[in-house]
């Protein structure tokens, strides 16, 4: 089981190595963040722009070639020196600051709506594949159907417009607004236990629906085809055949090992959910990841677009990694591979 984990996590640091240098070179396709600085320059002041200019390209280590580059970048990465932004015109920032503050707010909002989908989409998949062919069966796969074919953002956008609208109800009846459509609250929860998990729900409830969209539908989905193939497997007809009851049956001999697939989906998903989380925060105005990407996106700023897509590797090797834990717990001949 040691030398199971540890080979996995010797692969995993591999691709992460791997990734960063796929990173690197796809940031530098941007083009150049200090170009349009630079053309300004040249108008303002044709005769003495260039030695500025120089400078300023040297600060931000882009006049040297590629690979020694992205050997500095990835030295200092790796210590915690996650540069700053290059554009001269603009104040310039830590990344790692930004990052952080931003990944706090992104990774509640991923993981909780990941955890409330996987749990929402294996239930609706159990209980769809034991009540095959029932009205229940019929309306959840119309239902989850219409997920797939629904863009995130629409389905974002018409939760954001029957929050609105659901506030005014409350306001009409003398409440306050209680579901948050944009913004995210800059100073965090306020109040005793009570207060700050209304105001929580009240924040993360649109954001998490929306997010859950576009992932549940396929754990339900996936759930009750792994559940139908184990259900009719030959150790569940012995199962059922030496007396056991139904419910038995169902959760301890064949949902156990219908799990597999839906753990590799979740881990191979949460990339997907990364992604949603953009479009997300940018309907809801939350300044997490997703904000940071598209704003430093539009300066070209490579530092900062590097240290997103390297945490976000992070994130999903790492879940890749706990996956491949997860699978010998689940089936144990997976450690003799």
């Amino acid at each position: 089981m040691l030398r199971y984990i540890l080979r996995r996590v010797l692969i995993s640091i591999a691709l992460l190595v791997v990734a960063s240098f796929v990173c690197f070179g796809l940031v530098q396709l941007l083009g150049d963040p200090i170009a349009d600085w630079a053309e300004g320059q040249r108008q303002r002041n044709p005769n003495g722009a260039e030695s500025a200019i120089a400078a300023a390209y040297q600060k931000a280590g882009l006049n040297k070639p590629f690979f020694t580059r992205y050997v500095e970048w990835l030295g200092h990465f790796v210590t915690g020196d996650w540069g700053t932004t290059v554009n001269p015109g603009r104040t310039p920032v830590e990344v790692q600051p930004i990052i952080m503050h931003s990944l706090s707010i992104t990774v509640r909002l991923v993981l909780i709506a990941t955890i409330l989908s996987i749990l929402l989409g294996m239930l609706i998949g159990v209980i769809s594949a034991v009540r095959q062919y029932s009205v229940f069966d019929y309306g959840l796969t119309g239902f989850t159907f219409l997920m797939f074919s629904m863009p995130l953002f629409c389905i974002a956008v018409i939760l954001k417009i029957g929050g609105i609208r659901f506030n005014d109800w409350l306001v009409s009846l003398g409440a306050d607004r209680w579901l948050v459509t944009a913004g995210y609250p800059p100073g965090g929860f306020q109040g005793g236990f009570g207060e700050q998990f209304l105001q929580f729900t009240g924040v993360y409830l649109l954001p998490t629906l929306s997010l859950m969209a576009i992932s549940f539908a396929q754990y339900s989905r996936f759930q009750r085809a792994s559940m139908l193939e184990v259900l009719n497997a030959d150790y569940v007809r012995t199962a059922r055949a030496k007396g056991l009851n139904g419910r038995t049956v169902i959760w301890k001999h064949a949902f156990r090992n219908a799990l597999i697939p839906v753990v590799t989906l979740a881990a191979l998903s949460l990339g997907q959910v990364f992604s949603g989380a953009i479009i997300t925060e940018t309907v809801f105005g939350w300044q997490g990841m997703g904000f940071q990407l598209v704003r430093y996106v539009h300066y070209k700023e490579p530092y900062m677009i590097l240290a997103w897509m390297i945490v976000t590797a992070v994130f999903i090797i790492a879940f890749n990694l706990i996956a491949d834990i997860v699978y010998t717990v689940l089936d144990p001949r997976i450690r003799l591979d």
